[in-house]
């Protein structure tokens, strides 16, 4: 069976050559499009990649905003005050005044609320970044489907177009036959009506392959030209359990799940902390200058006031009305409902690598049998066209024939991209289909925990990034697909 898993690739690959070589006659070699490119071009250009991107880096800041809840506080006051109507009396009061304050704060014990949220944040990081991943791996899996749609739906607009031209071809020759009195009206009407069925059935392929066109624009950002055959996908599981077992260590899904479960429990640290002693230690220094508007002073000194202290202070809650249980019990909730998601989101990554996997060997077996329906089909055609011609054969039995030839091109075409897909499909729920896998070129792959670290131990108030820009491209220079898009000659057909 494993022997057989590795031979059913090479055959679906040389499979999907031929179906990629029609459309070279139509572009140069230079605007052909692989596989590769276009996961190139989703993973620097799709607008749900660079989204998630962004909302990481807006995920790495949780880190230094709560470790600053930790650190020093310095604050300065400024103020100036006029006294417009000062009492009779008042002798020594100032007319104007200046006072200048300032306060350091340095946090030395919070019960350690801070420790905490520090490590809490810092698992949703690592949650994130596994989310990224997955987000990447969706994103990849989503464009290998378009990629597959158009170049099945242009497969099977070419076997659509060469089935209505061979029955344009019938028709004739039955309109012919008919003037000479060979076959009936109803031979004609036969023709005719399938004819029409057939023309019918382009007009639907051709919108089926304008949607798949439209989903690969959205995607990757440009136009599908010239799609080329995709590549032998690398590293498929020879069994579902062992497909499996590679899932469970690297899907990231469930590594996200087990990072925030940690998240979780490190929150009900921070919920116990509320109801703990909080040491703080203080320092205030002021200056007060009332300007020269104090008459009966004669010396800067009374006019002029300084100050300082330095302290402790001590915060011990006594009674909160049950807040601060409430909080634990809350956070410990909250841990349980993430302990139980981890659970499914396990399940889930097991069903969907098993099914994938499932999918995958089913259109394998497929692709197997219909390939021997589609000779079985051609060979019958054949022969219902040589007993026709000595008249033992009707004209609907070639039709019939034709009918059935076709169909089964067009599921030989659909069990190759289902094949594809599924395979793809284990591979991202494996944790293996991400552009570190794939060989993305193009430049250096995008690595968040590059921004991690630029931010984690950032503390100047005023390191701001840079203004927003659009990073994914857009689509509106993108010309819309239509009917009489090339797709090349119908020589597409299965051999």
């Amino acid at each position: 069976m494993h022997d057989n898993n590795k031979k059913q690739p090479l055959r679906r690959t040389r499979w999907l050559v031929g179906l990629a070589l029609g459309a070279l006659v139509l572009a140069p070699v230079a605007q052909a499009e692989t596989l590769q490119g276009a996961l190139a071009k989703a993973y620097e250009n799709n607008p749900t990649l660079t989204g998630a991107r962004a909302g990481q880096r807006a995920n790495d800041e949780n880190v230094p905003i709560q470790k600053a809840s930790g650190l020093p506080e310095v604050g300065a006051r400024v103020d100036y005050q006029e006294n417009l109507v000062l009492p009779g009396n008042a002798f020594f009061s100032p007319k104007r005044n200046v006072n200048v304050g300032g306060q350091v704060t340095v946090p030395i014990y919070q019960g350690g609320a801070v420790r905490n949220a520090v490590k809490a944040a810092k698992f949703r990081v690592e949650a994130g970044q596994a989310d990224l991943r997955a987000t990447e791996a969706s994103v990849f899996s989503q464009t290998v489907g378009a990629y597959m749609d158009v170049i099945r739906d242009q497969a099977i607009v070419q076997l659509n177009q060469k089935n209505v031209s061979v029955l344009r071809t019938n028709l004739q020759a039955s309109s012919d036959r008919f003037e000479i009195g060979d076959l009936t009206r109803t031979d004609v009407a036969q023709s005719e009506a399938r004819l029409a069925l057939a023309e019918g059935d382009l007009r639907t392929a051709e919108s089926n392959l304008i949607g798949s066109r439209e989903s690969y624009i959205r995607l990757v950002g440009d136009a599908p030209v010239d799609l080329q055959a995709p590549p032998t996908l690398p590293n498929l599981p020879g069994t579902a359990e062992e497909a499996v077992a590679i899932a469970l260590n690297n899907n990231p899904d469930i590594d996200a799940a087990n990072q925030l479960v940690s998240a979780n429990r490190a929150d009900i640290g921070v919920a116990r902390a509320s109801r703990l002693p909080k040491l703080s230690a203080t320092t205030n220094a002021g200056y007060t200058n009332n300007l020269n508007s104090i008459p009966s002073a004669n010396t800067t000194s009374e006019n002029v006031t300084k100050s300082a202290q330095a302290g402790l202070s001590l915060t011990i809650p006594i009674f909160q009305g049950g807040r601060p249980s409430a909080q634990v019990r809350q956070a410990q909730s909250r841990t349980s409902q993430a302990i139980e998601n981890y659970v499914e989101v396990e399940r889930g990554v097991i069903a969907q690598t098993r099914g994938a996997y499932a999918a995958w060997q089913a259109n394998e077996r497929i692709i197997a049998a219909t390939e021997q329906a589609v000779s079985a089909n051609a060979l019958s055609l054949e022969g219902v066209r040589a007993e026709n011609s000595v008249g033992t054969r009707s004209i609907l039995d070639i039709l019939n024939a034709e009918q059935e030839y076709l169909n089964t091109q067009v599921q030989l075409v659909s069990a190759q991209r289902n094949s594809y897909v599924a395979a793809f499909s284990v591979l991202a729920a494996m944790g293996k289909a991400e552009a570190r896998d794939l060989g993305i070129e193009g430049g250096a792959l995008y690595d968040p925990d590059v921004n991690y670290r630029r931010v984690k131990g950032e503390i100047w108030d005023w390191a701001d990034d840079p203004a927003p820009q659009q990073v994914a491209t857009d689509t509106r220079a993108v010309p819309a697909a239509t009917a009489g898009v090339p797709v090349g000659p119908p020589s597409l057909t299965p051999q």
